[in-house]
């Protein structure tokens, strides 16, 4: 048996979230399964700042169930662990308050406008970053005081999650001792390159913003920064390393909400039976 068929879910289970989130439809928002205390928002197409208004909602209502347990839309079970926000951007390039994170921008104004790239300041962990069509936006609005994580384990957390997914659709990927995120496995001649990004911020200890995932992205965009101001560190995606084989954005989305929903209930399981 493959390293990818290991961690590949039933395909009934797969196609069953594909339809779901097909059906729920941009907006909508289902829970991931009953008792599971995590709810799926797939926001489709939306630009970035309206985004983290759907942020600072689902982190609104996160909080709110602490309190209030059993009264958050979508946690049957009584506790909320949190929600998964889905999104496509348009492109937007997003810059963190980082010292000298604005300087690894290395587009004009005038050229970023002709190519229809926004420019926003953002609060999260990190430091420059693009987003827009081809790429699955991940943010996870999760309660790290219910699941006994700290940031640096919530974070490899993520990692471990996108590594199996990745596997799962074909594209073998690790950490970098030195720079947060997934890379790729280097092969031969081709070097290790960004496949994930993430940066997080933590408000309360409930966490915003996430990973972003290069599906078929185009990465010409990338050119227009130094990305995460990692000189010399190249960016891929699924649709480089797969080619004709790369999944659709749908069958993404059904291969990596499964891995980090089960990373997570995982987490909370584990917090529940004191290990």
């Amino acid at each position: 048996m493959s390293e990818a068929s290991k961690h590949k879910p039933p395909a009934t289970e797969a196609a069953s979230l594909q339809g779901t989130l097909g059906q729920s439809g941009p907006g909508g928002a289902f829970e991931l399964a009953p008792g599971a205390g995590l709810v799926v928002r797939d926001l489709g197409v939306m630009p970035y700042l309206d985004a983290i208004k759907q942020q600072h909602r689902s982190h609104a209502r996160v909080l709110a169930a602490r309190g209030a347990e059993g009264e958050a839309p979508g946690a049957s079970s009584g506790v909320l662990i949190g929600e998964l926000l889905l999104v496509e951007h348009p492109p937007v390039i997003t810059v963190s308050r980082r010292p000298g994170a604005g300087a690894h921008l290395l587009a004009s104004a005038e050229l970023l406008a002709s190519m229809g790239v926004t420019v926003h300041e953002t609060d999260r962990g990190g430091d420059i970053t693009y987003h827009g069509p081809g790429q699955l936006v991940v943010y996870p609005i999760v309660d790290l005081n219910r699941l006994h994580l700290r940031l640096h384990d919530y974070m490899r957390l993520l990692e471990a999650a996108v590594i199996g997914a990745c596997g799962t659709m074909g594209v073998a990927s690790q950490r970098d001792a030195g720079a947060t995120g997934v890379w790729t496995v280097p092969t031969g001649e081709v070097a290790s390159a960004k496949l994930c990004a993430m940066g997080v911020r933590v408000s309360r200890w409930v966490t915003l913003h996430g990973l972003a995932l290069n599906v078929s992205t185009d990465l010409s965009f990338f050119d227009l920064i130094v990305p995460c101001g990692l000189a010399g560190r190249e960016v891929t995606s699924l649709k480089q390393r797969l080619g004709a084989a790369c999944p659709s954005m749908a069958d993404v989305k059904a291969t990596l909400v499964p891995a980090l929903a089960s990373a997570l209930v995982k987490q909370m399981e584990a917090r529940s039976d004191g290990r």
